[in-house]
């Protein structure tokens, strides 16, 4: 799908390739968070002199999510011990080795695996047995509904964690991952050590500061996801 803005600020949109067109368009507006009700986003910078400013330096920036829970936990379970690139690349291979060819403007990109694919390979290049089997896991998880964006989204934050957390080999940084960046919850606080920093070196903070750090969070509702991901943004842009 091909999504544009146009000089009202509106969204057009563009399927290709998909038998549910609706769907589709869903998956791929909440993959830019825009899914979601906004309206309330810019009243937090108005009230909050450092996130007003991000926001005005970033573009109102949004998180962009994986494009779906289940890509998300697949990420992270290839992902897991070897460096980002290994995996982005055994991403890309299972992309066009295994997933659904797309013609978009003339061009042709490759939809990760399916989880009926994914079931069916019982091995590929740079996965060990153990990874396969956990994928396995996450493509039945994803065809159950365990992996379902919507359910994750209704559940308690905790409930959600919990669910995610009985695949094989979702330890619970992995399971925030999904939960966060896969379903998109937009009011929550995973306090990385990134965006840590970031508040600390934006609002004056000393490490350690609890209550200091909970009145910033607090001022960010309900909208602490999307606060968070601009102090990220902003603090690792920094050190590059």
């Amino acid at each position: 799908m091909v999504v544009s803005q146009r000089s009202d600020g509106g969204i057009d949109t563009a399927v290709h390739g998909a038998r549910d067109r609706e769907r589709a368009a869903g998956q791929a507006l909440a993959v830019l968070s825009l899914d979601v009700d906004g309206s309330g986003y810019a009243a937090v910078g108005d009230r909050d002199p450092v996130i007003g400013r991000l926001q005005r330096e970033l573009g109102f920036l949004r998180p962009v999510l994986f494009h779906s829970p289940y890509e998300a936990a697949c990420s992270f379970l290839i992902g897991h011990r070897i460096r980002i690139v290994q995996g982005r690349e055994i991403r890309r291979r299972m992309a066009e080795a295994l997933g659904d060819a797309i013609e978009v403007d003339g061009g042709e990109v490759h939809a990760f695996p399916r989880p009926q694919r994914l079931l069916e390979t019982t091995e590929f290049p740079g996965l060990n047995a153990e990874k396969i089997e956990r994928l396995h896991g996450a493509a039945r998880a994803a065809l159950d509904g365990t992996l379902d964006r919507g359910q994750l989204r209704a559940l308690p934050v905790a409930d959600a964690l919990a669910s995610v957390r009985t695949l094989r080999g979702m330890g619970e940084f992995f399971a925030l991952g999904v939960v966060l960046r896969g379903a998109g919850l937009v009011d929550e606080f995973a306090g990385d050590e990134i965006t840590l920093a970031g508040i600390r070196r934006f609002y004056g903070l000393a490490e350690g500061d609890r209550e200091g750090l909970a009145g910033v969070v607090e001022a960010w509702k309900p909208y602490r996801t999307w606060c968070s991901v601009l102090v990220h943004a902003s603090e690792r842009g920094s050190r590059s």
